[in-house]
C-alpha cells in the first residue's frame, strides 16, 4: 500500500500536482470524511472473544501472553487449549510477562491490545515504511510486532531508532535530512494544516486507505487539536465579550461596589447576600471558595448545614446572611478550574453530611464513595433464621457447654474471677458485648468481605476486612502474613543452621558426630558453636555412654560426641517464638484461614467456625470463639 501524500521531512522532490477533487480526497479534516468501519470477520471475532475470556480468568497475566498463545493454536478448543495449558504450567507459559499494577483491568479488552485485521496491519507497515526510509524494514516489521501493530505506539520507539541508524547518519550528511520529528500531534508528521478558504486553517490527516486505521489517527491527533482550538477560541470571545460589557457599563454609570474587596464592576459580575442584599464580585466569591476547600476558611466561610457561603461583607459586625449555592455555581463557572473546585466542594459537603447522619457506612479505600451497610443485606435475610439442619450441632453444643463446669471447675471458676477483676465493665455487660459483636461477624461473613465500588471513575474492587485490593482467591492482612512466613522460615533455618566465622559458610548437621570441619579448615563444635582447632575431640566427654544418647553427663559438663539434636523440637520452639513476636507487634491472633495460609502458602475459602474445631483445638478456647461456632450452628 502506497501513501503518495506523506513525505519525510528530507524529501524535497515535489509531489505531482493533483486535481482539487483528487487532493481533498487524500485528506480527513472532518469526522463525515471517515469511512463506515467494516464488520470484524469471524474468525476475529473469535480470537478477540477468546482474549475477553482469557483475561478475565488470569487477571494477573499480561495480554500479549493470551495473544501469543492463541496464534499458535488452531481450530475451534484453541481457547480450551490456552486455559488448559496456563492452570497446568502457568509459569512456563507467562516466562516473567505478570501484572505489575494492582489496578483492576477492564471489563474488556483495548482496540491496541485485541487481534487486528490483516488489512490494517499492512496499511500500519506501509505507513511505518514510508515515514521511516533510513530504518530497514525488518527492524521496522520487528518494532511493530512488540507493540501489537499500533502504529501510535510503535512510533516513539521507531524515532529514537531512526536517529541512531547508520543510513539516517549519511542521508543527514549527504541529503541534509532533518531529525524525525518527536512532538504532539500539532508538529506530527502526519497532520497537515489546511486553509478553509476564510482567513483560516484546520488539521487535517493523510488517508491511509485503512477505515480502521484512519478512525483511529483522527480521534488520537485531529480531535485533540479541534478542542483545543475551540476552547481558544471561545477563552478570545469571553475576554473581548467581558471588556465590551466593562466599558458600556462604565459609559452608562451602571457599575457596582463590592463590600468585600471595594472594586467596581458591572452588574453581571456580581451576586448579593439573601439577607441585606450586599453586593459581593465574583471574584471575592472565587477566592473566599478556594481558601475553603485547599486552606483553612471552611469553617469561617462555608456553612455546611445548607452548603452556602457565607456573607462577606466586612461592615459593622458582619452580616448574618449568605450567598445561595446556584450564586457560588454561577461565580465559580467564570474560574478556569471552576468545574472542578465545585466537585471538590460538593464531595466536602457530601462528606459532613454523611458524618452527620451517623449511619453504617461501607468506604471504598481508593476513592470518597460510600454506601450505607444495610443497603446490601437484604431485607429477607436481615433477620437471624434458626438452621433447622444444625439440630445434632447444637444438641452436641450444649451438652458440651454443660459439660465443661464439671470437667475443669477450677480453671472456669478462676478464669471468672481473673476476667472480673481485670475489667472495668460488668461481667453481664462483657457478655452483651462480645454477643453483639459476635453477630455483627456472622452477618459480615454471610454478606461477604468483597465490596464494589459503585464509583464510575472508581470502580474497584476491596475488601472490607483490610481495606486491600481484592483477587480472588483473597487472604486478609496477605502482605503482613507473607513476612511472618518469611520471618518464621528464617527463625528455623537460624535454629539448625551453623554458621563459619572464618568464611562465612553456613552448614547443617545431617549425620556424623558434633566436630565439624568447615572447607576452610576450621573445627567448630556444633553444640556450643566451640573454636576446636587447638582442643580437637578433647572438648568432647570421653566418658562411655551409648550413640546418641542425648542425657547429659553425670561425671563432666563437656558436650556430647555423640549427640544427636530433636530437630523437630527445635524448629517449633524457633516457630511459636517468630509467631510469638509477630503476634506481639500486630496484637491480634492468627485465624483458621491465616494459619492455613502460612502452612501451605494457600490461600483457604473462609475460617473454620465448627463447634469440633473450637472445643478440641487442644486449648481453652476464647469467649469470641465461643460466640462464633454458637452463632454459625444456630442460625443460617
Amino acid at each position: 500500500m502506497v501513501f503518495p501524500g506523506l513525505r519525510t521531512s528530507g524529501d524535497r522532490a515535489s509531489p505531482k500536482p493533483k486535481s482539487t477533487t483528487e487532493n481533498e480526497a487524500e485528506y480527513i479534516h472532518d469526522e463525515t470524511q471517515l469511512a463506515n468501519l467494516p464488520p470484524e470477520r469471524p474468525d476475529l471475532r473469535e480470537l478477540n472473544n477468546s482474549l475477553e475470556a482469557l483475561a478475565a480468568v488470569f487477571p494477573d497475566i499480561q495480554i500479549e501472553v493470551f495473544r501469543e498463545l492463541l496464534s499458535n493454536f488452531d481450530g475451534e478448543s484453541r481457547l480450551a487449549l490456552v486455559a488448559d495449558a496456563l492452570l497446568k504450567n502457568r509459569v512456563t507459559w507467562v516466562k516473567g510477562r505478570w501484572r505489575v499494577d494492582k489496578e483492576p483491568r477492564a471489563e474488556t479488552v483495548s482496540r491496541v491490545e485485541a487481534f487486528r485485521s490483516k488489512e490494517y496491519k499492512k496499511a500500519v507497515q506501509s505507513l511505518a515504511w514510508q515515514e521511516f526510509k533510513g530504518l530497514s524494514r525488518s527492524t521496522i516489521n520487528a518494532v511493530l510486532a512488540e507493540s501489537n501493530y499500533s502504529y501510535l505506539e510503535a512510533r516513539p520507539t521507531l524515532v529514537v531508532l531512526s536517529s541512531k541508524s547508520w543510513r539516517f547518519t549519511i542521508s543527514s550528511l549527504f541529503f541534509r535530512r532533518k531529525p524525525v520529528a518527536t512532538g504532539e500531534a500539532e508538529n506530527h508528521p502526519l497532520v497537515v494544516w489546511r486553509s478553509t478558504g476564510q482567513g483560516s486553517i484546520i488539521p487535517a490527516i493523510r488517508a491511509t486507505g485503512s477505515p480502521e486505521l484512519d478512525h483511529e489517527l483522527y480521534k488520537t491527533l485531529v480531535i485533540p487539536l479541534k478542542e483545543r482550538d475551540r476552547q481558544e477560541r471561545e477563552l478570545k470571545d469571553r475576554g473581548i465579550a467581558i471588556l465590551l460589557n466593562n466599558e458600556e457599563a462604565e459609559e452608562a454609570d451602571a457599575t457596582h461596589e463590592c463590600v468585600c474587596c471595594f472594586t467596581s464592576g458591572p452588574f453581571e459580575e456580581f451576586t448579593h447576600c439573601n439577607r441585606d442584599g450586599h453586593m459581593i464580585c465574583f471574584r471575592c466569591v472565587q477566592y473566599s471558595i478556594k481558601e475553603a476547600i485547599f486552606g483553612q476558611g471552611w469553617h469561617s466561610s462555608i456553612n455546611p448545614e445548607t452548603g452556602t457561603l457565607k456573607c462577606l461583607a466586612v461592615e459593622g459586625d458582619g452580616c448574618s446572611g449568605h450567598v445561595p449555592a446556584d450564586h457560588i455555581r454561577r461565580a465559580m463557572e467564570e474560574e478556569k478550574m471552576g468545574a472542578e473546585i465545585l466537585h471538590k466542594l460538593d464531595r466536602r459537603l457530601a462528606e459532613h453530611s454523611l458524618l452527620a447522619s451517623k449511619l453504617p457506612l461501607v468506604r471504598c479505600p481508593f476513592c470518597d464513595y460510600a454506601e450505607i451497610d444495610e443497603l446490601y443485606t437484604p431485607v429477607e435475610e436481615a433477620t437471624l433464621r434458626i438452621n433447622a439442619t444444625s439440630v445434632y450441632n447444637l444438641f452436641f453444643l450444649i451438652l458440651c457447654i454443660g459439660f465443661i463446669p464439671f470437667v475443669f471447675p477450677i480453671a472456669v471458676i478462676s478464669s471468672i474471677i481473673c476476667l472480673v477483676l481485670s475489667t472495668r465493665q460488668s461481667f453481664g455487660n462483657l457478655i452483651s458485648v462480645e454477643w453483639s459483636r459476635a453477630l455483627m461477624r456472622h452477618r459480615r461473613r454471610r454478606r461477604g468481605l468483597k465490596f464494589i465500588c459503585q464509583n464510575p471513575e472508581c470502580k474497584r474492587v476491596s475488601c472490607l476486612s483490610c481495606n486491600k485490593f481484592w483477587k480472588d482467591i483473597h487472604v486478609c492482612n496477605e502482605s503482613s502474613l507473607v513476612a511472618l512466613r518469611t520471618q518464621v522460615e528464617q527463625a528455623m533455618s537460624m535454629a539448625i543452621k551453623r554458621v563459619c566465622p572464618r568464611c562465612n559458610t553456613s552448614f547443617v548437621k545431617n549425620a556424623g558426630c558434633n566436630k565439624l570441619t568447615c572447607p576452610c579448615g576450621y573445627k567448630m563444635c556444633y553444640i556450643c558453636r566451640a573454636d576446636l582447632s587447638e582442643e580437637g575431640y578433647r572438648h568432647f566427654c570421653d566418658h562411655f555412654r551409648p550413640d546418641g544418647d542425648p542425657t547429659p553427663c553425670k561425671e563432666c559438663d563437656r558436650c556430647n560426641l555423640w549427640e544427636s539434636e530433636d530437630t523437630e523440637k527445635v524448629l517449633h520452639a524457633a516457630r511459636e517464638e517468630a509467631e510469638r513476636k509477630w503476634k506481639a507487634m500486630e496484637n491480634r491472633e492468627l485465624s483458621g484461614t491465616e494459619r492455613a495460609f502460612l502452612e501451605t502458602g494457600i490461600a483457604g475459602q473462609q475460617n473454620d467456625m465448627s463447634v469440633e474445631r473450637v472445643l478440641f483445638s487442644g486449648r481453652l478456647p476464647k469467649l469470641s470463639e465461643m460466640f462464633d461456632a454458637i452463632t454459625e450452628t444456630i442460625f443460617i
